[in-house]
């Protein structure tokens, strides 16, 4: 899987941009605040048709523009495919897979997929639990399209259920109606999470011990559901949590159980590492995360994604910085941003098409 082509329509601060990437690695340089980062950004967007710096798609149409567009001609199995995504609200996005329009999100994010790691995601086990599970969903995203729609059922489902409870005319049989739509699409969303998160756990751990000797990284979904032993009886158990919280629910005005509450915890020789962790070990941590994705994504999709570093080289030492490096398999696009090539040596630098930016403009 290869990213030939990028093009961008009054995208953050570019008002055009295209692009031809011939070169397995591409390094883009330039001062902060100048659009490394924003061409990145439009890339992994193809991928999960969301960002991690954004609440709203607006947030992507330049300052004074009514839409934004991201292009792209992908090579996959040999077959060349063009990807676009219309931006224009109050309508909804427009998604063309070779120029048809209104192509289904599943089937959108089947084409191109990546890993994006960036500078922000080091504070990924500082952060908020939101922060975590949308990196866990969109995740998810990339080997299993589907989940979007799931997660959007269940988003919609809880947010009516939310402003039910903030009407102060509830009827108990309404409001068994919407716990029970809540406990399906919770626990689709719960399953599809725990399963990718356990199978990433395997890898990241190995991934882990390689850089740090001796400390053993474990992973743990934390959710307020009870243990279960298939997704129908994880939906019988979240129906029956929502009762218990019935009475509490309607006094706050608030959905107190869900998938929307649940979070992930790390461990380091069973310590918890959000708590007592080291910068250096966390860091090892979503090292090890991020490698442990791309391998997930090879080994589900058969293909293999891009890998989007932004900034990030810097803040990692030089025995992480060196172990992320060497293992990135030969096959695999890597798309760079940086300040400057000080942080590389000049045998990486070697076959690298390097790109200046300045004021949302290639030099």
């Amino acid at each position: 899987m290869k990213l030939k082509k990028l093009i961008l329509k009054n995208y953050r601060n570019y008002e055009s941009l295209e692009y031809d990437f011939s070169f397995d690695k591409t390094l883009i340089i330039g001062k902060n605040a100048q659009g490394k980062t924003n061409i990145l950004e439009s890339i992994y967007y193809l991928c999960a048709l969301d960002s991690n710096r954004i609440k709203r798609d607006l947030e992507l149409i330049s300052f004074g523009k009514d839409f934004c567009s991201i292009k792209a001609q992908v090579q996959k199995n040999d077959t060349d495919l063009d990807l676009e995504v219309v931006i224009n609200p109050p309508k909804n996005k427009i998604l063309k897979v070779n120029g048809l329009k209104k192509a289904k999100s599943g089937d959108f994010l089947r084409v191109l997929s990546s890993v994006n790691f960036c500078v922000n995601d080091l504070l990924l086990l500082r952060g908020e639990p939101k922060n975590r599970r949308k990196w866990l969903d969109l995740a998810i995203f990339q080997v299993y399209p589907l989940y979007l729609e799931k997660l959007q059922k269940f988003n919609k489902v809880r947010l009516q259920k939310a402003n039910y409870l903030q009407t102060n005319r509830i009827n108990n049989d309404m409001l068994d109606v919407y716990n029970h739509q809540l406990a399906t699409e919770s626990a689709n969303v719960v399953f599809l999470r725990m399963k990718y998160l356990k199978e990433l756990s395997k890898i990241a751990q190995k991934k882990h011990l390689a850089m740090a000797d001796n400390e053993n990284l474990t992973i743990k979904y934390q959710t307020q559901v009870p243990n279960y032993s298939n997704i129908v009886e994880l939906e019988r158990i979240i129906y029956q949590e929502l009762l218990k919280v019935k009475d509490e629910e309607i006094k706050r005005s608030q959905c107190l159980i869900g998938a929307h509450r649940d979070d992930i915890d790390f461990f380091i020789n069973e310590i918890d590492a959000k708590k007592f962790a080291s910068q250096g070990q966390q860091r090892t941590i979503v090292l090890a995360l991020k490698l442990a994705e791309l391998e997930i994504i090879k080994d589900k999709t058969k293909q293999t994604p891009l890998l989007l570093l932004d900034d990030v080289l810097a803040e990692l030492d030089n025995v992480r910085q060196n172990f992320l490096l060497k293992s990135i398999d030969s096959d695999i696009q890597m798309i760079i941003t940086s300040v400057d090539t000080l942080a590389f040596d000049e045998t990486f630098l070697d076959n690298v098409d390097i790109i200046k930016i300045a004021n949302g403009k290639i030099l």
